[in-house]
Protein backbone atom coordinates (compact mmCIF):
# COMPACT_ATOMS: atom_id res chain seq x y z
CA UNK A 1 0.00 0.00 0.00
CA UNK A 2 1.26 3.57 -0.98
CA UNK A 3 2.46 5.64 1.64
CA UNK A 4 -0.56 8.69 0.89
CA UNK A 5 -3.09 6.04 0.52
CA UNK A 6 -1.76 4.18 4.03
CA UNK A 7 -2.27 7.65 5.68
CA UNK A 8 -5.34 8.27 4.42
CA UNK A 9 -6.83 5.03 5.64
CA UNK A 10 -4.99 5.78 8.92
CA UNK A 11 -6.74 9.45 9.04
CA UNK A 12 -9.98 7.91 8.20
CA UNK A 13 -9.57 5.10 10.74
CA UNK A 14 -8.50 7.58 13.46
CA UNK A 15 -11.71 9.67 12.94
CA UNK A 16 -13.80 6.44 12.74
CA UNK A 17 -12.44 5.63 16.55
CA UNK A 18 -13.04 8.94 17.75
CA UNK A 19 -16.45 9.12 16.42
CA UNK A 20 -17.22 5.88 18.12
CA UNK A 21 -15.51 7.12 21.82
CA UNK A 22 -17.54 9.97 21.28
CA UNK A 23 -20.98 7.42 22.17
CA UNK A 24 -19.15 4.76 23.88
CA UNK A 25 -16.02 5.59 25.31
CA UNK A 26 -16.98 7.98 28.79
CA UNK A 27 -15.43 7.88 31.49
CA UNK A 28 -18.75 6.21 34.44
CA UNK A 29 -17.76 7.50 37.73
CA UNK A 30 -20.04 6.02 40.37
CA UNK A 31 -22.79 7.96 42.03
CA UNK A 32 -21.41 10.64 44.33
CA UNK A 33 -22.91 8.98 47.59
CA UNK A 34 -20.60 5.60 47.07
CA UNK A 35 -17.47 7.66 48.36
CA UNK A 36 -15.26 4.24 48.97
CA UNK A 37 -16.17 2.70 44.88
CA UNK A 38 -15.72 6.64 43.88
CA UNK A 39 -12.07 6.12 45.33
CA UNK A 40 -11.43 3.21 43.77
CA UNK A 41 -12.27 4.46 40.76
CA UNK A 42 -10.04 7.77 40.58
CA UNK A 43 -7.45 5.31 41.61
CA UNK A 44 -7.95 2.79 39.02
CA UNK A 45 -8.59 5.64 36.38
CA UNK A 46 -5.79 7.63 36.72
CA UNK A 47 -2.08 6.06 34.98
CA UNK A 48 0.25 8.94 37.32
CA UNK A 49 0.32 10.57 40.81
CA UNK A 50 1.68 13.59 42.18
CA UNK A 51 3.58 12.28 44.99
CA UNK A 52 4.82 14.65 48.05
CA UNK A 53 7.39 13.90 50.11
CA UNK A 54 9.61 16.02 53.08
CA UNK A 55 12.21 16.75 50.91
CA UNK A 56 15.98 16.26 51.91
CA UNK A 57 17.62 18.68 49.46
CA UNK A 58 18.68 21.83 49.64
CA UNK A 59 17.31 24.81 49.82
CA UNK A 60 13.74 23.26 51.11
CA UNK A 61 15.00 20.66 53.40
CA UNK A 62 12.20 19.65 55.24
CA UNK A 63 9.40 21.68 53.14
CA UNK A 64 6.62 19.39 51.32
CA UNK A 65 7.85 18.56 47.65
CA UNK A 66 5.75 17.37 45.05
CA UNK A 67 6.84 15.13 41.80
CA UNK A 68 4.92 13.39 39.61
CA UNK A 69 5.13 9.23 39.11
CA UNK A 70 3.77 7.03 36.71
CA UNK A 71 1.12 4.37 39.14
CA UNK A 72 -0.60 1.42 38.57
CA UNK A 73 -3.35 -0.29 40.40
CA UNK A 74 -3.59 -3.44 38.44
CA UNK A 75 -4.07 -4.21 33.92
CA UNK A 76 -6.78 -2.12 32.93
CA UNK A 77 -10.32 -2.91 33.82
CA UNK A 78 -8.86 -5.19 37.04
CA UNK A 79 -7.46 -2.57 39.97
CA UNK A 80 -6.67 -3.81 42.84
CA UNK A 81 -6.73 -0.07 44.66
CA UNK A 82 -2.79 -0.28 45.47
CA UNK A 83 -0.95 2.01 43.38
CA UNK A 84 2.43 0.49 42.15
CA UNK A 85 5.97 2.27 41.03
CA UNK A 86 8.49 1.65 39.30
CA UNK A 87 11.29 3.58 41.15
CA UNK A 88 14.91 4.01 41.11
CA UNK A 89 17.01 5.49 43.63
CA UNK A 90 19.01 8.28 42.03
CA UNK A 91 15.42 9.87 41.42
CA UNK A 92 14.95 13.20 44.52
CA UNK A 93 12.23 11.67 45.25
CA UNK A 94 13.08 8.39 46.20
CA UNK A 95 15.70 9.82 48.06
CA UNK A 96 13.61 11.62 50.03
CA UNK A 97 11.77 8.40 50.63
CA UNK A 98 14.87 6.69 51.80
CA UNK A 99 15.02 9.35 54.67
CA UNK A 100 10.94 9.06 55.62
CA UNK A 101 8.73 6.61 53.76
CA UNK A 102 5.84 9.09 54.49
CA UNK A 103 4.25 10.06 51.44
CA UNK A 104 1.10 11.43 49.80
CA UNK A 105 -0.38 10.78 46.26
CA UNK A 106 -3.06 12.80 44.89
CA UNK A 107 -4.88 11.88 41.50
CA UNK A 108 -7.71 13.55 39.22
CA UNK A 109 -10.16 12.88 36.78
CA UNK A 110 -8.63 15.73 35.23
CA UNK A 111 -5.73 13.43 33.79
CA UNK A 112 -8.53 11.46 32.18
CA UNK A 113 -11.05 12.82 29.18
CA UNK A 114 -13.85 12.93 31.81
CA UNK A 115 -13.16 16.53 33.23
CA UNK A 116 -12.77 17.60 30.13
CA UNK A 117 -15.99 15.97 28.52
CA UNK A 118 -17.92 17.08 31.23
CA UNK A 119 -16.57 20.55 31.18
CA UNK A 120 -15.61 20.39 34.66
CA UNK A 121 -12.35 22.66 35.65
CA UNK A 122 -9.66 20.50 37.67
CA UNK A 123 -10.68 22.81 40.55
CA UNK A 124 -14.12 21.76 40.53
CA UNK A 125 -15.42 19.51 42.99
CA UNK A 126 -17.27 17.89 40.31
CA UNK A 127 -13.76 16.78 38.90
CA UNK A 128 -13.21 13.88 41.53
CA UNK A 129 -10.44 13.94 42.69
CA UNK A 130 -9.17 11.54 45.72
CA UNK A 131 -5.18 12.42 47.96
CA UNK A 132 -3.66 9.17 49.83
CA UNK A 133 -2.43 9.10 52.72
CA UNK A 134 0.24 6.35 53.50
CA UNK A 135 4.07 5.25 53.13
CA UNK A 136 5.76 3.89 50.43
CA UNK A 137 7.13 0.23 50.63
CA UNK A 138 9.35 -1.63 48.11
CA UNK A 139 8.01 -5.02 47.41
CA UNK A 140 9.45 -8.16 46.39
CA UNK A 141 8.46 -11.88 44.80
CA UNK A 142 5.07 -12.51 43.77
CA UNK A 143 3.96 -8.95 44.58
CA UNK A 144 6.93 -7.53 42.30
CA UNK A 145 5.62 -9.66 39.39
CA UNK A 146 2.02 -8.48 39.71
CA UNK A 147 3.54 -4.56 40.13
CA UNK A 148 5.38 -5.60 36.87
CA UNK A 149 2.34 -6.72 34.99
CA UNK A 150 0.48 -3.74 36.27
CA UNK A 151 2.61 -1.40 35.37
CA UNK A 152 4.37 -2.36 31.92
CA UNK A 153 0.65 -3.38 31.00
CA UNK A 154 -0.42 0.45 31.28
CA UNK A 155 3.18 2.32 30.81
CA UNK A 156 4.94 -0.33 28.39
CA UNK A 157 7.87 1.85 27.68
CA UNK A 158 9.47 1.05 31.02
CA UNK A 159 10.52 -2.01 29.42
CA UNK A 160 13.26 -0.03 27.71
CA UNK A 161 14.26 2.38 30.49
CA UNK A 162 18.10 2.39 31.40
CA UNK A 163 18.99 -0.83 33.46
CA UNK A 164 21.64 0.35 35.11
CA UNK A 165 19.37 3.25 37.11
CA UNK A 166 18.58 -0.52 39.40
CA UNK A 167 14.68 0.15 39.23
CA UNK A 168 12.75 -1.56 41.61
CA UNK A 169 9.34 -1.86 42.07
CA UNK A 170 7.07 -0.38 45.30
CA UNK A 171 3.71 0.37 46.67
CA UNK A 172 1.47 2.76 48.20
CA UNK A 173 0.66 1.38 51.22
CA UNK A 174 -2.38 3.64 52.17
CA UNK A 175 -3.53 4.58 55.76
CA UNK A 176 -6.20 7.25 54.96
CA UNK A 177 -8.29 8.01 51.75
CA UNK A 178 -9.84 11.88 50.74
CA UNK A 179 -12.03 11.98 48.39
CA UNK A 180 -13.36 15.40 46.84
CA UNK A 181 -15.95 14.36 44.23
CA UNK A 182 -19.22 16.68 44.81
CA UNK A 183 -20.18 20.32 46.36
CA UNK A 184 -19.87 19.91 50.50
CA UNK A 185 -16.21 19.48 51.54
CA UNK A 186 -14.19 16.77 51.24
CA UNK A 187 -15.10 13.12 52.64
CA UNK A 188 -12.89 10.64 54.20
CA UNK A 189 -12.76 6.44 53.41
CA UNK A 190 -10.90 4.31 55.99
CA UNK A 191 -8.42 1.71 54.21
CA UNK A 192 -11.19 -0.80 55.11
CA UNK A 193 -13.82 0.78 53.36
CA UNK A 194 -11.84 1.02 50.49
CA UNK A 195 -10.15 -1.91 49.82
CA UNK A 196 -13.99 -3.75 50.37
CA UNK A 197 -15.62 -1.44 47.57
CA UNK A 198 -16.05 -2.84 44.60
CA UNK A 199 -14.50 -1.35 41.31
CA UNK A 200 -17.50 -2.52 39.17
CA UNK A 201 -21.19 -2.31 39.66
CA UNK A 202 -22.41 -5.63 40.99
CA UNK A 203 -25.27 -7.06 38.18
CA UNK A 204 -28.16 -8.44 39.79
Amino acid sequence: MRAPLRASCGLLLGLLWASLCASSCRVRIPPHDQVARVARFVAHQCDWASMATISTHKPVVGQPFSNAFSVSDGPEGSGTGVPYMYLTRMEISVQDLQVSAAASLSMSLAQTPYCRQQGFDPQSPLCAHIILSGCVQEVNGTEAEFAKKSLFSRHPEMMDWPSDHNWFFAKFNITQVWVLDYFGGVKTVTPEEYFQAALHRKHH
